[in-house]
Parts: structure tokens; C-alpha cells; sequence
């Protein structure tokens, strides 16, 4: 992979369709700073392209096929994607910075995994629903939502196109995906996997794009669903515009969540979760437990933990096996990191970890994972989501304290409850805002419903609330059965 990856065309209709514009984006490798490849950017004309393809397709054959035929074709894309997943993990690493022993299991056969589970949903659509009512038998339809815009960020690009494009093609949508600029390469594993698969022309169209390609597809007047993850501040704009168009949106956005150690907590087992829980793909995670909210009564005990386990944490190439901290995505996202770091400082809390670039990584754009203690949860640093390897622990007194703190945000989409008492754990957990939290534990399951409240978004994606979306009813109402 010595050579620059270049990716000069897009996957509309099922083909590979030559830009309408000359846009072109330059990925950099985000361990070294070092041409990767570069992809073409989409314009409007080419989003209209993919839009009428995907159209077209629902149309067609594709919106005839029932879900057990769906079933087929999804299973077969699934083998594809799992079939280049090594190397598609890989080529994440190095766009993104994520640790290869991470992105093999997120990027490389998570999406594989979630094709499976939704085409063994697919033939579940087939049935109607037959209502007996006092006025009318009702046959309940499910068809599909129709055309979908699925725009997805950078931070796990397979895994969340997977997460939207599986119950798409499973409740017999078409999709026009548009992947973030930093991780465009990678998009195109889709594109090959489903060519290879036989996807019919036009299910699937792969379109890398800017905020302006984004923000075009979002209003196009031939979308009938959109599918968001990314930052509030997008996901508010994209709300809005949704609401004024009555087109249904689901919205996965930032986090700021918390981990609550309790009194009995054994540190052991919260200290080896920690790296996956709180700093997993360098902190470029939506619900990492990136607060962590310790009893007074440990506070200094936990504090010290804390900042021993992160020192520990070894820093370098993201494609080493070892490595358990990569450099983050770009230098502009580090810039960003870096400031909370710097206003971190300023606020009077306590750097005991990290807070600078590595000595030893001049290159790419790596920040030391870094912790800061004596943390008010006022602070900016505490409030405002980092997103890169950056921790803050704040004191309670008690667990109402504990409980208001983890709800005083604007966010709510993950969080963590460590406890030697297991039901003591749920009965904290079932206190906190948030649409997920793990009790001793934490990790995205396909079967498990995923997304926030509040700031956090809007929707559930995974486990059948996550096909759900993709689904419109249609009521058929027939005269009453005689009695």
C-alpha cells in the first residue's frame, strides 16, 4: 500500500460515473501527514445523478423484490464487505488513526455482521398484519421508506454506513451515502462489495462529498428519508431543514458522557475497561465515558489510578498491533484538541497526565492522552465535547450528587456505571438521562437499540427499532368480517 490510492469516479447506478465537477480532495495519512490518495468531491449535478438512480431503482426491480429476495442479495453483500475486511480496516488506520487491532472488529467485520442480522429481518417484512377491528379488517403493509440519504462521518466510517445502509436495504429502500472527505477512500469498499454482490444499478450510489454535496442531498426534493451521524451543531441544521420539510430524519450526534464510580467500585475492573470505554479510537468516539465522576471518599485514590493507567497507554503507529492511542484524524482536529487542553489549563484544573504532542511523534498528528483532575463541572472542559483522548475527573459526595452530575449536559447518548453490586449498578443506571449505559461494561451490540436524547439526537439505529425507520405503514381498511 506503498503506492497513493486514487478514487477519480463515483458509483452511481450501479457504474462508475465520471464527475460533473473537478473537486477533489487530498487524503492525508493521519500517522505520518503524508499523501494517502485523494478522491473526487460530489456537486450538485452529481448528487441529482445519484438521487434519480436511486429513484429509478425503487421503482424498478429493486421495489418489487420481496424480503426474502432481499435477504439474498444483503447476505452476499455482507461476504463481500467481510471478504476485503482486513484491508478495508487497514486503509481506516491510516486514514483516520484509529488502532488496527480496533478498526479490524469496527470497520472490517462489524458491517459484515450487521448485513447478516438485518437480512435475517428482511423476510419478517413479507407478512402483513391483519387487524380485526369492530369497524374494519385492517391489512397493515410495510413498504419501504423510499429514497434515503445516508451521510456519514469519519470516526467509524464502515460501521456507521453499515449501521444505516443494512435496514435500508433490508426494508427495501435505495440509498445515496455520502461519506465524510477524511475517510472517502474507504467508502468505496461499499461500492466495490456491492458490485461484487450483484446489488442491483442504482440501490446503492456512493458519493463522497463536502458540507455543501451534504447539505444539497439533505434538501433534494427526491429524498424521502435522511440518516445523520455527526456533531450537533450539523444535526441541528439538518433537523431544521427536515422539520420545514416534513421529511423524517434520524440523527445520531455528540456526546459528553459519564462514568460513575461508585464507592464499592473495584478499580481493577474499571481501570482495564478504561481504554475501550472511555478512550477508544483515540476519543474520536461519540459516547465515550470521557468524565469520570469519583466519591470523595477515593477521589485521590481514583485520580492516581486514573493517571497511571493513561500514562501507561502506548502511543504510535495505529497499524502496530500494540499501539492503543493513534494520532487523531487530521491537524485541524488536533489544533481543536489542543485548545480544550489549553482552556483546560487556563480554568485551574489539574493536568496530572498527557497535555501536549508526544516528543517522540513529530510526524502525523498525534496528541498524548491526557487527564485532568480537580475538574468543576462548570468547565468548558467538562461541558463541551473534545473528542480526542482527553479525560477530566470530577469529586461527589453522594450518589444524588453523582446522578446530577452525570444528567447537568446537554448531552445524553452514553455513560458507564462501575459498581461491585451488579443491581445497584442498574438502579444507578436507570437514573441518568441518556439513551445508553453500561453497568460494569460497555459496547454496541446489534441487537441493542443505539442513539441519544437531548443534544445527543434523534431516532435509534441497531436491533429492529433500528429497521423501523426504513418502514412506512400503510393501513388498508377491509369491510368487517361477518359475526
Amino acid at each position: 500500500m506503498e503506492a497513493t490510492l486514487d478514487r477519480p469516479d463515483f458509483f452511481v447506478g450501479g457504474d462508475w460515473r465520471t464527475p460533473a465537477g473537478d473537486e477533489v480532495t487530498e487524503i492525508l495519512e493521519a500517522a505520518t501527514g503524508k499523501p494517502l490518495g485523494t478522491a473526487a468531491l460530489a456537486a450538485s449535478t452529481d448528487v441529482d445523478a445519484g438521487v434519480a438512480a436511486a429513484h429509478d431503482a425503487l421503482r424498478g426491480p429493486w421495489g418489487r423484490t420481496t424480503g426474502a429476495e432481499r435477504a439474498e442479495v444483503i447476505r452476499r453483500f455482507g461476504a463481500a464487505l467481510k471478504a476485503r475486511g482486513r484491508e478495508t480496516a487497514q486503509l481506516v488506520s491510516r486514514e483516520n488513526g484509529m488502532p488496527r487491532a480496533m478498526s479490524v472488529g469496527a470497520n472490517g467485520f462489524a458491517p459484515a455482521i450487521m448485513f447478516d442480522y438485518y437480512a435475517g429481518l428482511a423476510a419478517g417484512l413479507d407478512a402483513d398484519d391483519v387487524r380485526h377491528g369492530p369497524l374494519a379488517r385492517t391489512r397493515v403493509r410495510r413498504e419501504p421508506a423510499g429514497v434515503v440519504a445516508a451521510i456519514t462521518p469519519w470516526n467509524y466510517p464502515q460501521a456507521l454506513a453499515a449501521m444505516k445502509l443494512a435496514p435500508a436495504l433490508a426494508a427495501g429502500c435505495t440509498v445515496v451515502l455520502k461519506p465524510s472527505p477524511e475517510t472517502a477512500l474507504d467508502a468505496y469498499a461499499f461500492a466495490d462489495a456491492a458490485a461484487e454482490a450483484g446489488l442491483p444499478p442504482g440501490v446503492l450510489n456512493v458519493l463522497p462529498g463536502g458540507r455543501e454535496a451534504g447539505s444539497y442531498l439533505v434538501e433534494h426534493p427526491g429524498v424521502d428519508k435522511v440518516a445523520f451521524t455527526g456533531s450537533t451543531a450539523a444535526g441541528r441544521a439538518i433537523g431544521e431543514v427536515c422539520g420545514r420539510l416534513l421529511r423524517p430524519v434520524t440523527l445520531e450526534l455528540g456526546g459528553k458522557s459519564a462514568a460513575l464510580v461508585a464507592e464499592d467500585a473495584d478499580l481493577d475492573v474499571f481501570l482495564a475497561a478504561l481504554p475501550e470505554v472511555s478512550l477508544a479510537n483515540n476519543g474520536q468516539t461519540c459516547h465515550a465515558s470521557t468524565r469520570i465522576l469519583a466519591p470523595r471518599s477515593r477521589y485521590a485514590e481514583i485520580v492516581d489510578a486514573v493517571t497511571d493507567t493513561v500514562k501507561s497507554l502506548r502511543v504510535g503507529d495505529p497499524l502496530e498491533r500494540t499501539t492503543q492511542i493513534g494520532p487523531l484524524v487530521s491537524a485541524a482536529q488536533r489544533e481543536r484538541v489542543l485548545a480544550h487542553v489549553d482552556a483546560g489549563r487556563r480554568s485551574g484544573a489539574r493536568l496530572t497526565a498527557g497535555g501536549s504532542i508526544p516528543a517522540d511523534r513529530p510526524e502525523g498528528w498525534f496528541v498524548e492522552p491526557t487527564v485532568f483532575a480537580d475538574v468543576e463541572n462548570t468547565s468548558p472542559i467538562a461541558r463541551e465535547e473534545i473528542f480526542g483522548p482527553v479525560l477530566v475527573v470530577t469529586p461527589y459526595s453522594d450518589e444524588d450528587e453523582a446522578v446530577a452530575l452525570a444528567n447537568d449536559s446537554e448531552y445524553g447518548l452514553g455513560g458507564t456505571v462501575w459498581t461491585a453490586d451488579q443491581e445497584r449498578g442498574e438502579a444507578l443506571a436507570a437514573r441518568i438521562e441518556t439513551g445508553t449505559v453500561g453497568v460494569n461494561h460497555y459496547a454496541l451490540d446489534v441487537l441493542g437499540p443505539f442513539g441519544g436524547v437531548k443534544a445527543s439526537g434523534l431516532g435509534r439505529e441497531l436491533g429492529p427499532e433500528g429497521l423501523a425507520p426504513y418502514v412506512a405503514l400503510k393501513s388498508v381498511y377491509l369491510p368487517p368480517e361477518a359475526r
